[in-house]
C-alpha cells in the first residue's frame, strides 16, 4: 500500500481538478486499497483510436489530468512529425456528455501552450463534423471528446490523423508513450493568435456537401420518424434530411435535446433492446415509413421498418449495411474505388460486390481500418460498414457517419417507394440472390481491474482447445488472428470456420470490458417461394451455434 499511496499522492499533486483530487484523498483516508488499485493498476490506454472510460479520478478514468496528459502526448507526436505538421493545427470538438466541456478546455489549453494552432468547434456537435473539418481545413489532427454510445458515466477522447481517419499504430503508441511520460504542461489561453473559434459555417458546409452528393433534387413524400437519443445529432441531422429533400421528419421530442443522463433510455445505443421504443411510438402515431436513430455523437445509424402487421422491426447492423451497399451499387462505383467491411461483419457484402464486379476489401474491426481500405488500393472508399451500426458513404468524412448514412438510406427507401417496393422487399431480393445470411452476436461482460488479463486467459484457453463443432456444424478451420489473416495486421482474436455454412469470430472489445463473438450462418441462393422456410432453417441453425458457443465460452472463464 505504501508504494501505491505514493503513486496516488503524486497524481493528486498534478491533478488540476479539486473534485477528483478529493475523490482520491478520501480513498486514501479510509485506506481503500482495492479501489485505488483498480484506478491505478490499469491506466486508460489507446484502444479504438482513443481513450474511453468512466468519468472518475485516477489514470484509469476520464478526468482533466488524463485528458491533459493525453493531449501532451498528441503535442509530442505532432512535434515529432515536424514544424509543417505543427503549423497545420488541430481541430477540437466535443459532445454534450458529462465532463466534455471541461475536457475540451484542457485540450485547447495544452495545445495552445505547446504552440500548436487550434480550430475549436463552435459548440457540442456530432463526431463526424470533426472528421469532416480535419479534411476540409487540412489540419494535422483532430480531437473529439466523446464516449459515443457508451453508458452515461463514461466519456472518451478520439484522435484523428491528418487524413481525417482515426489514428493507427504506431501513431497511437507514440501518443501513449508521450502521455505516460508527460510532466507539468504549459497552458495557453483562447486569446492567443493560435486559437480560432470555428463558426456555424463548418456545419453549413457539411450539410451542403452531403445534401448535394446524396440528397434528392425534388422533395420526397417519405415520412420519417427520427431520434438523436439525447445526443448532439438532432439539429444537424434534421437540417441535413430537410436539405436533402425529406421534409416530413417527425422528431422524438422526449429525446431531441442533448442530456448526458439519457433519462429515457436503458442504454444510449440504438442496438440495445428498448432504445428505439420512443421513436417507434412517434412513427406509429405519424404513420411513418421509416425510423431513423443516431447514437449520442451521431456517428452511428439505427433504423427500423414497418412490418406487414403494422409493427416495427429494428434492422440489424448488417442489414442496414446490405441496404446501403445496395444503394451504392445502384448508383455506381467509380473505377478504382472499393467497398469494404470487416472480418466480423456479414459476408453478404462480399457476394454483392463480386456479382457487381466491384473491388471488395475485408479489414480488421474498426473504422481506422475501413476508412483506409480505398486508399490502400489506390482509390477511394465508395462505401464501408461494420456491423455495430457504423457506415461510411462519402469520402469527405473518413470515418463512420450516421447522418449522411441516414440520407442514403432514406433516399433508397424513397426510390423503392416509387417502384411500389420497400426496404424489406430489397432485403428479400438480396437473400434470394446471394443466400440467407443469418447473423447474431454473443457478448460476455467482465468487471474488475484485471478484466483484460481474464479476457486474455479465456482466449488462450479457447485457442488451445477449440470446439470440434458448433450447432452440429463441424469447425473446419481455426485461424488465430494474432498471426494475421489474408495479409491483415495481427489482432487479438480467433476465427472459427464452419465449412461453407458460416463462421464465428471471438475477440475482445477495443472500448469496453467485453469478450465479443460474431456469428454468421448462410445458405445457398434460393427461389422466393423457399425464402420463409430457408430463413427459419438458417435461424434455427444459428441459434444452435450460439447456444453451443455460449457453453464453450462459459467453460473458458
Amino acid at each position: 500500500m505504501d508504494d501505491l499511496a505514493t503513486t496516488v499522492r503524486d497524481w493528486i499533486a498534478a491533478d488540476p481538478d479539486p473534485a477528483t483530487r478529493r475523490e482520491l484523498e478520501d480513498l486514501l483516508a479510509i485506506g481503500n486499497s482495492d479501489e485505488l488499485a483498480r484506478r491505478f493498476d490499469a491506466p486508460l490506454r489507446f484502444g479504438t483510436a482513443g481513450l474511453r472510460g468512466h468519468v472518475e479520478a485516477g489514470p484509469g478514468g476520464m478526468n482533466r489530468l488524463t485528458v491533459r496528459r493525453a493531449t501532451q502526448g498528441v503535442a509530442g507526436w505532432l512535434r515529432a512529425m515536424g514544424p509543417e505538421m505543427v503549423a497545420r493545427g488541430v481541430v477540437v470538438g466535443r459532445d454534450a456528455r458529462r465532463g466534455s466541456e471541461d475536457f475540451n478546455d484542457e485540450v485547447v489549453a495544452v495545445l495552445l501552450g505547446a504552440g500548436i494552432p487550434v480550430f475549436e468547434m463552435p459548440r457540442p456537435l456530432p463526431t463526424p463534423l470533426v472528421a469532416f473539418a480535419v479534411r476540409g481545413l487540412h489540419a494535422a489532427a483532430g480531437i473529439m471528446i466523446t464516449a459515443s454510445h457508451n453508458p452515461p458515466d463514461d466519456n472518451g477522447y478520439k484522435l484523428y490523423d491528418h487524413d481525417g481517419a482515426q489514428i493507427i499504430p504506431p501513431h497511437d503508441e507514440i501518443v501513449e508513450v508521450g502521455m505516460r511520460d508527460a510532466g507539468e504542461p504549459v497552458l495557453g489561453a483562447r486569446g492567443s493568435d493560435l486559437h480560432q473559434h470555428l463558426g456555424h459555417d463548418i456545419v453549413d458546409a457539411y450539410v451542403a456537401h452531403m445534401a448535394a452528393n446524396h440528397g434528392l433534387s425534388t422533395p420526397s413524400a417519405l415520412r420519417i420518424a427520427y431520434t438523436p437519443l439525447h445526443g448532439v445529432g438532432g439539429e444537424t441531422a434534421t437540417a441535413l434530411l430537410n436539405r436533402s429533400g425529406f421534409r416530413h421528419v417527425d422528431i422524438t421530442t422526449t429525446q431531441f435535446q442533448p442530456d448526458p443522463a439519457f433519462p429515457t433510455l436503458p442504454f444510449p445505443n440504438p442496438e440495445e433492446p428498448g432504445a428505439l421504443d420512443h421513436v417507434m411510438a412517434v412513427a406509429t402515431a405519424a404513420n411513418a415509413d421509416l425510423v431513423i436513430a443516431n447514437d449520442p455523437d451521431a456517428d452511428r445509424l439505427g433504423a427500423a421498418i414497418p412490418t406487414a402487421t403494422g409493427e416495427w422491426r429494428a434492422l440489424r447492423g448488417d442489414e442496414i449495411g446490405w441496404l446501403l451497399g445496395a444503394a451504392t451499387l445502384r448508383r455506381g462505383v467509380a473505377d478504382g474505388d472499393v467497398i469494404a467491411t470487416t472480418i466480423v461483419s456479414s459476408s453478404m457484402l462480399s457476394r454483392m460486390a463480386a456479382v457487381a464486379g466491384v473491388p471488395f476489401s475485408e479489414t480488421l474491426t474498426g473504422f481506422k481500418w475501413i476508412s483506409r481500405a480505398g486508399w490502400s488500393a489506390g482509390g477511394s472508399l465508395a462505401f464501408g460498414y461494420e456491423e455495430a451500426l457504423g457506415y461510411a458513404v462519402d469520402p469527405a468524412v473518413a470515418d463512420k457517419d450516421g447522418m449522411s448514412a441516414a440520407v442514403v438510406l432514406a433516399r433508397l427507401a424513397h426510390e423503392l417507394s416509387l417502384e411500389g417496393r420497400t426496404l424489406g422487399d430489397l432485403l428479400d431480393d438480396l437473400a434470394c440472390e446471394h443466400g440467407v445470411h443469418a447473423v447474431d452476436a454473443l457478448t460476455v461482460r467482465y468487471s474488475g481491474a484485471n478484466y483484460a488479463a481474464v479476457i486474455a486467459a479465456s482466449l488462450a484457453r479457447l485457442r488451445s482447445a477449440p470446439p470440434e463443432s458448433l450447432g452440429g456444424l463441424g469447425v473446419s478451420e481455426v485461424v488465430d488472428l494474432a498471426t494475421g489473416l489474408h495479409g491483415l495486421p495481427p489482432t487479438e482474436g480467433l476465427l472459427l470456420r464452419l465449412g461453407e455454412r458460416g463462421r464465428v469470430v471471438v475477440r475482445p472489445s477495443g472500448t469496453e470490458p467485453k469478450l465479443k463473438s460474431y456469428l454468421e450462418v448462410t445458405s445457398a441462393p434460393l427461389q422466393r417461394d423457399d425464402l420463409a422456410t430457408r430463413r427459419d432453417d438458417t435461424s434455427r441453425l444459428l441459434a444452435a451455434v450460439k447456444e453451443d458457443l455460449g457453453r464453450v465460452l462459459q467453460a473458458t472463464t
